[in-house]
């Protein structure tokens, strides 16, 4: 339950307010909104100027509050991201959900957080007015630390692609590969559909091995939803599917 509002002007003024108890940031309110019995202090994120979406070299530097949908219209966003971006949400919900406020809510399943740990993105977050740093997709997806997101930067001179298995075309996968290849040979090849979070099973100078990289990360993953002996060989397909995309 919502108890408190606040509509900040400013970055700094909004970070004050945050440091108090019981206080969370407001974007696109799609998991705020949903019904508790705690009451919650928010602080609205719409004055900031979180929502840019900004190609900068060879970099797409995406604001904290820009929408699912936003990013999925750009004419940046790469292909295989649309294609996470479409499994992620449906499209109601990207028209409000922030991508900031999907990647702090994301578990195991979330194909958006895959390809972005695929892509090694990079997340800012202020933890106060004069401490602010920048933090690797792996280290986000693992700690959740409690800054405030300002945006994440994705690399634009890179192949990707996404490959899954699900039920059925707008669930989210049973089985997801995010696959992203520098042109150095660098392969991260991440997995999406169990667990609390992706899993980065390949992060080599090249791409050999990919189909045994993606059996082994999951080894043990079984749930209500498929065996651990079913993902680990449609993650190897997957994986496989996803290299031979790309060229």
């Amino acid at each position: 339950m919502i108890s408190t509002y606040h509509r900040p002007q400013t970055l700094d003024e909004a970070l004050k307010l945050l440091d108090q108890p019981n206080t969370a940031p407001l974007g696109g309110g799609t998991l705020l909104s949903k019904p508790t019995t705690d009451s919650t202090a928010v602080v609205d994120l719409q004055r900031l100027g979180l929502d840019s979406l900004r190609a900068n070299g060879n970099n797409l530097q995406i604001g904290a509050t820009c929408t699912l949908q936003a990013l999925l219209e750009s004419e940046h966003c790469p292909a295989a991201l649309k294609t996470a971006l479409k499994l992620e949400a449906p499209l109601n919900i990207r028209y409000t959900a922030t991508v900031a406020g999907t990647l702090v809510a994301s578990d195991g399943r979330s194909p958006f957080t895959a390809i972005l740990l695929s892509m090694d993105a990079k997340i800012d977050i202020r933890y106060s007015t004069s401490d602010s740093r920048t933090s690797t997709i792996g280290e986000f997806v693992l700690t959740k630390p409690s800054g405030l997101i300002t945006s994440i930067t994705i690399p634009l001179n890179v192949k990707t692609a996404f490959e899954f298995v699900s039920k059925t075309p707008a669930d989210k996968p049973m089985v997801g590969a995010a696959l992203t290849q520098w042109n150095s040979g660098r392969t991260r090849l991440a997995l999406c559909g169990y667990g609390k979070t992706p899993l980065l099973a390949m992060d080599g100078t090249e791409a050999q091995g990919i189909e045994e990289a993606a059996k082994n990360a999951y080894h043990e993953a079984v749930d209500e939803w498929a065996s651990s002996e079913y993902r680990m060989d449609v993650a190897a397909i997957l994986a496989k599917r996803a290299l031979d995309s790309l060229t």
